[in-house]
């Protein structure tokens, strides 16, 4: 995957669209293998707790460009912690800390 050019220091909070996301689902009690997929859309029914009831959640993960050029992000164990405290407190199934790390 080739590098974008990005100005980090002024990237803000608001929509950027990419060139790939990660989606993983969560059926039958337990969670796919998921996949790195390049559509945006997302389809969602409209029966969907996050409609319904605004169960949702968020966590944002930063990530730096080191001197010597790689990307290394910022205590992902820590953000998949509080990811995994989120959806206990929302009784929603906790997606995998080492997953969220890789």
């Amino acid at each position: 995957m080739a590098k974008k050019d990005i100005d980090w220091s002024n990237i803000g909070f608001g929509y950027m669209k990419t060139d790939k996301r990660y989606v993983s689902n969560y059926k039958d009690g337990a969670w796919d293998d998921g996949a790195l997929i390049e559509d945006d859309t997302v389809t969602i029914s409209e029966c969907a707790c996050v409609l319904q009831y605004a169960q949702t959640i968020f966590e944002g993960l930063k990530a730096y460009t080191t001197e010597n050029g790689h990307v290394v992000c910022f205590r992902p164990d820590l953000n998949a912690e509080r990811l995994m405290d989120s959806a206990e407190r929302l009784e929603m199934p906790q997606f995998p800390k080492e997953r969220f790390i890789d």
